[in-house]
C-alpha cells in the first residue's frame, strides 16, 4: 500500500509541474540593444524585468536560437553580457551585474545544483540560502550537501560521519563563524546541527588547504553568518518531521547595528512523526534504548556592528544540546542510559580597513564541548554495573591576519595564530569498587605563523602559495605545513589544477566499545602526547582537469595521500590479551569523476570515485599493510532534478561497494576464528532518493511567502547491511557475538516553511 502511495504521490507532483510548462519560442536578434530584448521577452513570457537604467547602458546583444525556453534565453544573455537575473517569483526578475572579479575565480557554477560552485583555489562555495533541491532532502543540510561531492561519502549513513579521502570523520575540521565545533549531529549524528537558515556561505576546503587552517589533516568545513547590516526585518518559520525552527533578523539602528537569531527544538517529547520514528530505528539499533525520552535543541545568535566605514564588529554565539534519559525494566532487571552532550562556543571579530590595500581581520574565540554518559544495569535493586563515561574540551583561539594587495595581480597574507586546547576524558566502572579503565588530562598550547600569497597571472597560471609553521609548547615540537594550488586555463574550455599540501593534527578520538550498553557517540576526543598518541601528519598531492563548455561540465580529479601516526585500539576479538594502543600509517590513492549536463529546465549529473586506502600498525598483521576499514572502494552517485516556475523536483541514486570486513568463522570443535585482517566485504548499499517542494506567496500585499516540500528516503526499503562489529573476546573464556548494523529503511519526510 505505502509504495502504491508514494507512486502515486510521485506521478501527481510531476503532472503538476508539466501542466504548467510554457510553450519554447524562437528569438532572433542581431547587434539588438538589451532593452529592446528584455521588452520582448516580457511579452513572449509575461514576466517583468526590474533594473537600474545604468546596469543596461550602451549593452547590445546577438542571439539566434531556436525553441528554447525563458530559463535558457536568461542563461545565455547572462554569458554574453555578465548580467545576472534574480527571480523574486514566477512573474518579477530583477538584473544585477556579476562581480568579474568573482565570476573569475569560479571554476565551475551551480556545480551540483544552484548555490554550490567550485573555485579556482580547488575549494567548493556552498550558499545554503541560494541552494537548489538536492534528492532525499526537504530543506538544505550543509553537511548532507557536502556528501555529494565527489571524494566525500558517509558510510554510516549519518550527516556526520564524513569519510573525505579516506579520512576519518574526527579529521575534518568544523568551523562556525570561527568557532571550533566538536560536536556536528543531532539524533547521534542523523541531523546537522547547523541550521542553514542563518548560515549564509560555507567554504570547504578538502585539498591545497589555505595555510590560515591547521588542526586536522582531511578536510575544513567553514561556516560563516551573515556581516552586513541588516536593512528591514525579516522573519522565518519552519517546521519538518523531525524539528521546528524560526529565524529572526532586524536592524536596531539603521546602518549601524543589528542583530540575527535562530532557534532549532526536536518535538518527539510532544508529537513523534514517521520520519523522526526512523530515525530513531536507525540510531538506536543494537542497543537497550526501548523507553527513552530524547530532544536536541540548537540556537545561534549575531551581532553586526558598523562602527564607521573601516571598522566593523560581530559578536556570534552557537549552542549545540543532545538529551538522552532511557529507564525501563525487563522482569526483575532494570536498565537505565542516561546522555547529555553540549557545545557552546562564543567569537568576536574584528575587521579593520587601513585603506583600499590593505585589511586586519583578528578575531578570538571559545569553544566548550562536554560529553557525560551513565549507563546502568540492576537486578532485584541490586547494582550489577554502572559504567560512566565523560569527555570535556576547552578550545580558545586568538588570531590576527594582515590582507596585503600590493595589485591587481599580487595579495599576500600574513597572520598568527595562538590556540589553547584543553582536553580531560574518563572511563570507569563502578560496582563494589571503582574500576578506572582509561583517564586523560591534558593541554597543547600552539603558536601558528603563516602566509599565503595569491599570483593571480603568470605564465604556469594563478598561482596559491602558502606556508604555515606550529610550535606545540607542551610537546616541544615545530612542524612545517608548505600548502600549493596551480590553476591554469588550457583554452576556453580546458582548465587544470595542480595542488600539495602537509597538515598535521594534535586531537583525534578513540573508539570505545567495549562497556557501553549505548553503542551511539562512543568516540571520546583526547590529544597527542608524543609517544602513545603521537602528531598526525599527512601530505597530499592532486592533479585535476576541468572541462566546461554550452552546459556541460566533466571533473576529473586523481590524488596521493600519505599519512603517518594513526593510532587504533588492538581489537579484542583478534587478541583477548592484546588492548594496547598500536601506531601506523596510512596510504591512499583516489579517483573522483564527475559529469554534468544542464538543458532546458533540467540538470543531471553523476559522479563515480575510486579509493584504495590501506593502513599498517606496528604489532598487528605481521606489520603488513591490510585495507582500511573505512574503505569505500567504489562508490556511484546520479541524480535528475527539474526546475519549473514554482515547482523543483530531484530524484537521486546511490551506489557504493561495502565496507571492508574482517569476519568470524568456527572450525571442526567449535571454536571461533577470524581471517585475515578486512579480508571480506559486506553486501553493496545502495538506495533511491526523492524530493520536491513548491514555492508560492500567501499574501502578495504583505510580502508573505511559502515553501512546502516532500522528501522520499530509500523509496524501494532497501535494507543494506553497513557495518558488522564484533564484542567480547576480552578474556579467554568470552563469549564472541557479532553485531550488525543496517541502513534506513523506506523514510518519508514534509517541510513547511513561511518568511517574510
Amino acid at each position: 500500500m505505502k509504495y502504491k502511495l508514494t507512486i502515486n504521490l510521485l506521478v501527481f507532483w510531476f503532472f503538476l509541474s508539466f501542466s504548467q510548462e510554457k510553450e519554447k519560442k524562437a528569438f532572433y536578434y542581431n547587434d539588438k540593444e538589451i532593452v529592446v530584448v528584455l521588452k520582448d521577452l516580457e511579452k513572449q513570457f509575461d514576466v517583468k524585468f526590474s533594473y537600474p537604467s545604468e546596469l543596461v547602458n550602451n549593452i547590445k546583444l546577438t542571439l539566434n536560437k531556436n525553441n528554447i525556453t525563458l530559463e535558457d534565453v536568461l542563461f545565455e544573455i547572462s554569458y554574453l553580457t555578465n548580467i545576472q537575473f534574480n527571480k523574486i517569483d514566477s512573474t518579477y526578475i530583477y538584473l544585477t551585474k556579476i562581480n568579474s572579479e568573482k565570476l573569475k575565480e569560479v571554476v565551475v557554477q551551480s556545480y551540483l545544483t544552484s548555490g554550490i560552485s567550485k573555485n579556482n583555489d580547488a575549494t567548493y562555495t556552498l550558499k545554503p540560502n541560494k541552494q537548489g533541491l538536492l534528492a532525499g532532502l526537504t530543506e538544505t543540510d550543509i553537511l548532507e550537501s557536502i556528501q555529494q561531492l565527489p571524494g566525500v561519502v558517509s558510510a554510516d549513513e549519518t550527516a556526520t560521519g564524513l569519510i573525505v579521502r579516506g579520512g576519518n570523520s574526527d579529521q575534518n575540521r568544523i568551523i562556525w563563524d570561527n568557532i571550533n565545533i566538536y560536536h556536528g549531529g543531532h539524533l547521534f549524528g542523523m541531523v546537522s546541527v547547523f541550521n542553514p537558515n542563518i548560515a549564509q556561505k560555507t567554504t570547504f576546503h578538502n585539498k591545497g588547504t589555505n595555510a590560515k587552517f591547521g588542526e586536522r589533516i582531511s578536510s575544513v568545513i567553514d561556516i560563516k553568518t551573515k556581516n552586513k547590516i541588516a536593512q528591514k526585518p525579516h522573519f522565518e518559520f519552519g517546521v519538518n518531521g523531525i524539528s521546528s525552527d524560526v529565524f529572526f533578523e532586524t536592524p536596531l539602528i539603521n546602518n549601524k547595528l543589528s542583530i540575527q537569531t535562530s532557534f532549532r527544538r526536536s518535538y518527539e517529547d510532544l508529537y513523534e512523526t514517521k520520519t523522526f520514528k526512523k530515525y530513531e530505528e536507525k540510531a538506536f539499533q543494537n542497543t537497550n534504548i526501548i523507553d527513552e525520552k530524547f530532544l536536541f535543541k540548537d540556537y545561534n545568535g549575531k551581532l553586526n556592528y558598523q562602527l564607521n566605514n573601516n571598522n566593523s564588529f560581530h559578536v556570534s554565539l552557537i549552542h549545540i544540546d543532545n538529551d538522552l534519559e532511557n529507564d525501563y525494566s525487563i522482569e526483575n532487571t532494570n536498565y537505565f542510559d542516561f546522555l547529555d552532550s553540549e557545545n557552546d562556543g562564543y567569537s568576536l571579530l574584528w575587521d579593520k580597513k587601513w585603506n583600499k590595500s590593505t585589511k586586519l581581520n583578528t578575531f578570538i574565540s571559545y569553544s566548550n564541548y562536554r560529553l557525560n554518559y551513565n549507563a546502568k544495569e540492576s537486578n532485584d535493586n541490586v547494582l550489577v554495573s554502572n559504567f560512566r563515561k565523560e569527555n570535556n574540551i576547552k578550545d580558545v583561539e586568538f588570531s590576527t591576519i594582515l590582507n596585503w594587495k600590493l595589485n591587481k595581480l599580487n595579495v599576500f597574507d600574513f597572520g598568527y595564530q595562538y590556540n589553547n586546547k584543553q582536553v580531560d576524558f574518563e572511563f570507569k566502572e563502578e560496582k563494589d569498587i571503582v574500576y578506572l579503565l582509561d583517564k586523560g588530562n591534558s593541554q597543547i598550547n600552539t603558536h601558528a605563523l603563516f602566509a599565503n600569497y595569491y599570483l593571480k597571472k603568470s605564465v604556469i597560471g594563478t598561482v596559491y602559495l602558502g606556508v604555515r609553521t606550529n610550535y606545540y609548547t607542551e610537546l616541544k615540537k615545530t612542524t612545517l605545513e608548505p600548502r600549493v594550488v596551480i590553476h591554469k586555463s588550457l583554452n576556453d574550455f580546458f582548465k587544470f589544477q595542480i595542488t600539495g599540501e602537509i597538515k598535521n593534527q594534535i586531537i583525534s578520538q578513540i573508539d570505545e566499545t567495549v562497556l557501553s550498553s549505548l553503542a551511539l557517540d562512543n568516540k571520546i576526543w583526547q590529544l597527542a602526547d608524543g609517544e602513545k598518541h603521537p602528531i598526525i601528519n599527512s601530505k597530499q598531492l592532486s592533479g585535476n582537469l576541468i572541462f566546461t563548455k554550452n552546459k556541460w561540465t566533466i571533473d576529473l580529479d586523481v590524488y596521493l595521500k600519505k599519512t603517518n601516526g594513526i593510532t587504533a585500539l588492538s581489537l579484542g576479538f583478534l587478541n583477548p590479551i592484546d588492548n594496547q594502543f598500536h601506531i601506523g600509517k596510512q596510504r591512499v590513492k583516489g579517483m573522483d569523476f564527475y559529469l554534468k549536463r544542464s538543458f532546458n529546465n533540467f540538470k543531471v549529473w553523476l559522479s563515480y570515485c575510486f579509493l584504495d586506502a590501506e593502513n599498517k600498525y606496528e604489532g598487528l598483521n605481521n606489520n603488513q599493510y591490510f585495507t582500511a576499514s573505512n574503505e569505500i572502494e567504489q562508490s556511484f552517485s546520479s541524480s535528475v532534478s527539474y526546475t519549473k516556475n514554482k515547482f523543483d523536483f530531484s530524484l537521486g541514486w546511490k551506489f557504493r561497494k561495502g565496507r571492508p570486513l574482517t569476519d568470524l568463522d568456527y572450525d571442526s570443535d567449535g571454536n571461533a576464528y577470524f581471517h585475515g585482517i578486512n579480508t571480506e566485504y559486506l553486501p553493496n548499499y545502495h538506495r533511491l532518493d526523492f524530493s520536491s517542494t513548491y514555492k508560492f506567496y500567501v499574501s502578495k500585499k504583505n510580502k508573505i511567502k511559502g515553501k512546502i516540500g516532500v522528501s522520499m528516503r530509500n523509496i524501494y526499503n532497501n535494507k543494506s547491511l553497513i557495518n558488522t562489529h564484533f564484542t567480547g573476546n576480552n578474556s579467554i573464556d568470552d563469549p564472541i557475538e557479532k553485531i550488525n548494523h543496517y541502513a534506513i529503511g523506506f523514510t518519508p519526510n514534509f517541510m513547511f516553511r513561511m518568511y517574510w
